[in-house]
C-alpha cells in the first residue's frame, strides 16, 4: 500500500516536472527553472534511495556537482549559459592549437583592441550624441582569493600526504596503484599536446555527467554488473598471484601480529 502511494506520487511529480519543463522553454522564466531543478532534486532523492548507485551516492547528481549554476551548465540545465561556454572553449583550443596562436599574443591583441575601442569611442561619444561608456569598478573580492588560495592549499597538502604514503613502502597495492595511472596519463599525455588534453577533458566533462543523468538506471545497473564481476576477478587474482608475493605476505603477517 506504501508502495503504490509512492508510484503514485512519483508518477504525479513526473508530469509536474515535465509541464514545468515545458514551460520553462516557451517563456524562459529562471524562477520556474530554479523551482523545476529543486523538484528534479527531490524526485532523485526519491529514486536514489530505493536503487544502488554508482559510487554508492544518495544525492542527485545535480547536487553532487554543487547544486548551483556551474552544476546547471554542466548537466545543460541552462542551455544559453552551456551552449557559450562551450563555444568559448572551442573556439580558444582553434585559435591556440589550429591557427597557432600564442596566449601572450593573443592577450595583447585582445587588451590593443578593447582599450582601442573604448578610447574612440570616449573621445567620439560627444561628436555624434552619444553617451560615453561606464566604466564598471572592478575589484578581486579577498574572500574569493582567500578561499581559492586555501582550497589550493588543501589539495596540495593532500596530494603530499598521498605520495608520502605511497613513497614510504608500507601499501604496495597503492604503490602500484598510482605507478599505473601515472603510467597511463604519461601514454594519453604522448598522444596530444597540453592544451588539447585540457580540452577533451573539458568536453568530456560537458557531456559525460548530462548523458549520465539521462540513462542513469541503465549505466548503475551496467555498472554494478561490472563492479560485481572485477570484484570476481580480483578474488582470483589475489589468491593465486598477489598473496604469493612475499612482501605483501610479510605485511600482512605483520599486521596481524
Amino acid at each position: 500500500m506504501v508502495e503504490e502511494s509512492v508510484d503514485g506520487f512519483d508518477a504525479e511529480l513526473v508530469k509536474e516536472i515535465e509541464k514545468r519543463d515545458y514551460d520553462n522553454n516557451d517563456n524562459n522564466d529562471k524562477h520556474s527553472s530554479s523551482s523545476s531543478d529543486s523538484e528534479i532534486d527531490n524526485y532523485a532523492i526519491l529514486k536514489s534511495a530505493r536503487k544502488n548507485r554508482l559510487f554508492g551516492r544518495q544525492k542527485p547528481l545535480h547536487l553532487v556537482l554543487g547544486g548551483g549554476k556551474s552544476a546547471d551548465i554542466i548537466l545543460w540545465r541552462n542551455k544559453q549559459a552551456s551552449t557559450g561556454v562551450f563555444s568559448a572553449a572551442t573556439v580558444i583550443w582553434l585559435l591556440f592549437e589550429c591557427a597557432g596562436y600564442h596566449l601572450l599574443t593573443f592577450l595583447c591583441h585582445s587588451l590593443i583592441f578593447s582599450l582601442a575601442t573604448l578610447f574612440l569611442w570616449s573621445n567620439l561619444a560627444s561628436f555624434v550624441n552619444m553617451s560615453p561608456p561606464e566604466f564598471p569598478k572592478i575589484t578581486v573580492p579577498e574572500h574569493l582569493l582567500v578561499n581559492f588560495l586555501l582550497w589550493v592549499r588543501a589539495e596540495l597538502n593532500r596530494a603530499f600526504i598521498t605520495l608520502r604514503d605511497v613513497a614510504s613502502g608500507k601499501d604496495l597495492k597503492k604503490f602500484l596503484s598510482v605507478i599505473g595511472l601515472l603510467w597511463v596519463v604519461s601514454v594519453v599525455g604522448g598522444w596530444f599536446s597540453f592544451l588539447t588534453l585540457f580540452y577533451l577533458v573539458f568536453v568530456m566533462l560537458l557531456t559525460v555527467p548530462m548523458l549520465y543523468e539521462k540513462h542513469e538506471d541503465d549505466v548503475d545497473t551496467y555498472a554494478e554488473k561490472a563492479w560485481v564481476e572485477i570484484k570476481k576477478q580480483y578474488a582470483v587474482l589475489d589468491e593465486k598471484v598477489i598473496q604469493k608475493i612475499p612482501i605483501l605476505t610479510s605485511q600482512k603477517n605483520h599486521k596481524q601480529h
